[in-house]
């Protein structure tokens, strides 16, 4: 232990999680119609983002395959799961659940070489959470007639999915549980930079014995994400991405009668009252914006303070800040991992870059940053402006715009000036203000005392452009069935 302006600093000696636990393979193959095959597209390579050094090679598909994996999918739905009563469907999903959380750790490994995230975050978040979706959909599929949607809701019926980069596994979860819960089978494309743990996972539904055709899970870039939308034979599309992307999902598919999810960007405010319980606070505000990088989609990115406060409040930011650790994912003492790609690394840099230029203070903490890999140290601006881009646009990185207000009805009209509207914060000990400032809040989320906190039982989604339709909680459901 040290010392630094009078406060002792510990130093944590390295402690690794053996990259072995993950089983990596040199190869990996797309899950059809029950079995691992070949895709007919062009092979991709797989990177740890901590390190630039290649994964794993993994087999894509076609525009053939994606018709193939569909009409799979609908002769399964015809002819057995759609068919199959609710308590049959059930202990298929049950026993997923229970072999997610069997393979945890091997599973949490995976997913930090992969994707880049802390190993601390992949154990004890994204893994566990993911179990806990198919557990708790798993419940749902004998008692949806009791779901508030009509004595028999039937099932859509084949479900187009595609998923981002930055909770693979989860995303993978959050989406085929309900779906299989309310009778429906599913073609899924995990994205481009991130296909191994939905590819473990089409291993451990195989060893569930889900009838072959159910779940159907295509690598590929965003050709085959368009080639699944756009297909003639999918029912029901679910998308979390891109803003832009969700877009152009939306114009692609207007028209044609065909149920659409979509979950896409956010610029959250997380609001702080002069009354709030700033140590708390400032431990929320770290969880808000720096948990996986910043690459969240309901992220905290815009803190709005009591001016009051502030800068008392910015003091404590920053040395808290300054005690995260940067660097490889697979230590158990970091904090802070790798940025998912060399592409949204460079998004990260111009985004913090133009922030400067338009007269923002910028604080980038002191932390050693590793040579090699894709890394970026947390980053605080203060002095920011609406107008400013880094207080409009979705940087999706550990970078955080500070603004501050002086009246409640300031916080509630500069926390709403955004397109998006996906979730928000607020701190405070009055309970009443935290009512009266939820239900004037554009979010679709809004966490008290608190933030990103998940649940599959709490449906999940945002406004405007954070997209249309809610995940999870029996809301959820309503996605996946013909009501």
């Amino acid at each position: 232990m040290t010392t630094e302006n009078g406060n002792p600093v510990f130093d944590y000696a390295p402690a690794p999680e053996s990259r072995d636990i993950a089983n990596l393979r040199p190869s990996y193959r797309m899950f059809l119609d029950g079995e691992f095959v070949e895709g007919g597209g062009e092979p991709l390579k797989t990177i740890n983002p901590a390190t630039e050094e290649v994964l794993a090679e993994i087999s894509t598909a076609s525009a053939s395959d994606v018709d193939r994996a569909v009409k799979a999918a609908r002769r399964a739905q015809d002819r057995v799961w759609g068919r199959m009563a609710g308590a049959e469907r059930a202990k298929y999903i049950f026993r997923i659940a229970r072999m997610v959380a069997e393979r945890s750790r091997e599973l949490a490994v995976l997913e930090s070489l992969d994707n880049g995230k802390p190993i601390k975050e992949s154990r004890d978040v994204d893994v566990p959470t993911a179990s806990a979706h198919f557990f708790y959909h798993a419940g749902w599929a004998d008692k949806l007639e009791h779901a508030g949607y009509g004595p028999a809701p039937k099932p859509i019926g084949v479900a187009g999915q595609v998923i981002p980069w930055n909770f693979p596994l989860l995303m993978a979860a959050w989406k085929i549980a309900p779906a299989l819960a309310c009778g429906n089978t599913v073609v899924l494309k995990p994205a481009e930079t991130t296909p191994l743990s939905a590819l473990v996972l089409a291993e451990i539904i195989q060893q569930a014995e889900l009838p072959a055709g159910v779940v159907n899970i295509l690598p590929g870039a965003g050709d085959v994400g368009a080639e699944l939308v756009n297909h003639p034979g999918v029912d029901k599309i679910a998308f979390t991405g891109s803003t832009e992307v969700g877009k152009i999902i939306q114009r692609s598919l207007a028209g044609k009668g065909r149920k659409v999810t979509l979950e896409l960007g956010g610029k959250a405010a997380n609001v702080v009252f002069d009354d709030a319980p700033l140590d708390q606070a400032v431990e929320g505000i770290v969880n808000g914006i720096f948990f996986n990088q910043g690459h969240v989609c309901c992220a905290g990115s815009r803190l709005l303070v009591q001016e009051s406060i502030a800068d008392e409040l910015l003091g404590k930011l920053h040395a808290r800040v300054s005690t995260l650790r940067v660097g490889d994912p697979l230590d158990k003492n970091t904090d802070v991992g790798a940025i998912n790609s060399r592409e949204q690394l460079l998004k990260i840099r111009e985004l913090a870059e133009s922030g400067e230029a338009e007269g923002a203070v910028r604080w980038t903490s002191p932390c050693p940053v590793p040579d090699k890999g894709f890394f970026f140290a947390p980053t605080v601006f203060s002095n920011v402006s609406q107008a400013m881009r880094i207080a409009r646009e979705e940087i999706f990185g550990p970078v955080l715009s500070v603004l501050t207000f002086r009246t409640p009805d300031e916080a509630v009209a500069k926390a709403n000036n955004t397109p998006y509207g996906l979730s928000a914060g607020i701190w405070t000990e009055k309970g009443s203000r935290i009512l009266w400032m939820a239900n004037r809040l554009r979010a679709g989320v809004v966490w008290a005392n608190t933030f990103n906190r998940f649940d599959p039982t709490a449906p999940f989604g945002g406004y405007q452009e954070s997209g249309f339709g809610r995940e999870g909680g029996r809301t959820g459901l309503e996605a996946y069935l013909d009501v």
